[in-house]
């Protein structure tokens, strides 16, 4: 089955919706998986995704924090979501497709400032949260399985603008790298992007909101990831990781990244 897959940090989807729309005109996904949605389910803008086709959701959010949601034109078969280290805190929804995999949808904790877990604790929580998702994943070894969303961890090298002044800023610290290669190790999963571009080329989904010219600066981190099982990875037939969505008018600091499997 040829499949569309996208998933974005959306940062109020809401207050984003006609970027949402915009999206899925322009790219058409079967699938849009995203992030901080930022809203009680009640609220959710569900009359705009039933009008472009996206029939089947899951929806898990909360007020002014989080969430995710999976909006897709490919029924479900299963759906379910997740709470970890003992937060109802909407970071985690799963689906299985009509294909026969499932999809988990991430919205790892960011961390906070100071990457101690001594004396910070949003960043405890962190690596809390990439343990139990590791010991989680460890054990669904025996199926197929596609992972996308905002890790808030960018793991390579060049995933960020420069590796040496960042070793020690929270998403690519050495500590924070390696809980995310022993849950990507987990179920031997492939880095779809990854998949197509090469480690030495320089690669970004997120740009901060404090730069006062982000193009210019171009100073990004690669923290929004899709992953599949090796059996799905010949099935990878491209990617796009969309940068000008970031220049849209008010939109979120992280943009799209979409891959393509199947015909």
């Amino acid at each position: 089955m040829a499949l569309t897959l996208a998933t974005w940090n959306i940062n109020s989807v809401r207050l984003r919706i006609g970027l949402v729309e915009r999206l899925l005109g322009e790219v058409q996904p079967d699938i849009l998986c995203l992030q901080e949605t930022k809203t009680p389910d009640e609220f959710f803008p569900e009359a705009n995704f039933e009008a472009l086709g996206y029939r089947h959701r899951l929806i898990h959010g909360m007020k002014g924090y989080n969430g995710v949601a999976i909006l897709s034109r490919v029924p479900f078969t299963e759906q379910l979501t997740i709470d970890r280290c003992g937060k109802s805190d909407c970071r985690h929804g799963v689906v299985k497709l009509a294909g026969g995999f499932e999809l988990h949808n991430l919205y790892i904790p960011a961390g906070g400032d100071i990457p101690d877990p001594a004396v910070n604790e949003k960043f405890a929580h962190k690596l809390a949260f990439l343990d139990e998702l590791t010991e989680y994943f460890a054990g669904r070894q025996d199926r197929s399985m596609v992972v996308v969303g905002d890790l808030n961890i960018a793991p390579l090298e060049h995933d960020v603008w420069s590796h040496k002044q960042l070793l020690d800023v929270v998403s690519h610290t050495p500590v924070e790298v390696a809980r995310f290669d022993k849950l990507q190790a987990t179920a031997h999963f492939v880095d779809a992007v990854r998949h197509f571009v090469p480690p030495e080329q320089k690669l970004y989904s997120w740009w901060s909101y404090r730069a006062k010219d982000w193009a210019a600066a171009d100073r990004g981190r690669r923290l929004d990831h899709i992953w599949t099982t090796p059996d799905l990875a010949p099935s990878l037939a491209g990617y796009d990781i969309l940068k000008p969505v970031r220049g849209w008018e008010r939109g979120s600091d992280h943009v799209p990244v979409v891959v393509r499997l199947g015909g």
